[in-house]
């Protein structure tokens, strides 16, 4: 992102994450204290200051062609290049082609498979699509913009 605070939920996710991961190094830390963390990481004394920055505006995401991504599709972990940017401010949607670094099979059966490398899809302001797979997981998020 160029310039941009992510949105609450983008923060609360990424927050989320972290504590994920610390808990798997075995270093417990609360949603609290995770917060914070992240709150420093983008440059506020505290949660308060943060969330009042980015208040309830709906965010943008601000991607161009070149730019590098991480995420999930379809449960599976990506990297990528973003080759095309389209999008709705006044939505909050942008519809981005990617060319993931590694082709990803999108078929969950063990009987065929069917790569992916090039996909476009619309992510909302929380850089995730609105549809959804079979178990409520959204198609694509972002985690890395």
């Amino acid at each position: 992102m160029t310039g941009s605070l992510p949105s609450i939920s983008a923060l609360k996710m990424q927050a989320k994450q972290l504590r994920t991961a610390l808990e798997k190094r075995g270093e417990p830390l609360s949603h609290s204290q995770v917060l914070e963390l992240i709150t420093q990481q983008q440059g506020f004394k505290d949660w308060n200051t943060l969330f009042a920055a980015v208040g309830n505006r709906p965010p943008v995401l601000y991607l161009r062609p070149g730019d590098r991504v991480a995420g999930r599709y379809l449960g599976q972990h990506f990297d990528a290049e973003v080759l095309g940017v389209q999008g709705s401010t006044a939505a909050c949607r942008v519809r981005l082609t990617l060319k993931f670094d590694e082709a990803i099979d999108v078929v969950s059966f063990k009987s065929f498979s069917a790569f992916r490398q090039r996909v476009t899809c619309t992510l909302n302001s929380d850089a995730m699509t609105s549809e959804k797979t079979s178990d409520g997981e959204p198609h694509m998020v972002l985690t890395q913009m």
